[in-house]
């Protein structure tokens, strides 16, 4: 199985800006882990990739209200951070998905 990238840094400019609390980055962060984790296994079905991709885009939707709270939002910067780190794990697996595909649920 192959192993993600152990020196690409999971939303490093998320977690490089004040505006977004390190904790609420952390909960992003657990999330897009749970793709990597798929992947790691050896997982290669494409719908079922896709399925984890949907599940943990609306978790990380569930998470904006957390993030009003802290007088942050999933905005700019985070929107193009997670969407380039999705584009790395896609591209780092050979996945053949879209990234806008493969974060279709978003709502930010």
């Amino acid at each position: 199985m192959k192993k993600f990238d152990e020196n690409y840094v999971l939303l490093e400019e998320m977690y490089k800006d004040e505006y977004y609390p390190n904790f609420l980055v952390d909960k992003v962060k657990a999330e897009i882990q749970k793709v990597i984790d798929l992947l790691e296994s050896g997982e290669s079905d494409v719908e079922v990739i896709q399925k984890k991709f949907d599940e943990i885009t609306c978790a990380i939707n569930d998470l904006q209200d957390e993030f009003d709270e802290t007088d942050s939002e999933i905005e700019t910067v985070a929107r193009d951070c997670i969407g380039v780190t999705v584009d790395y794990i896609l591209h780092w697996f050979n996945i053949p998905i879209d990234v806008e595909e493969a974060i279709r649920e978003r709502d930010w």
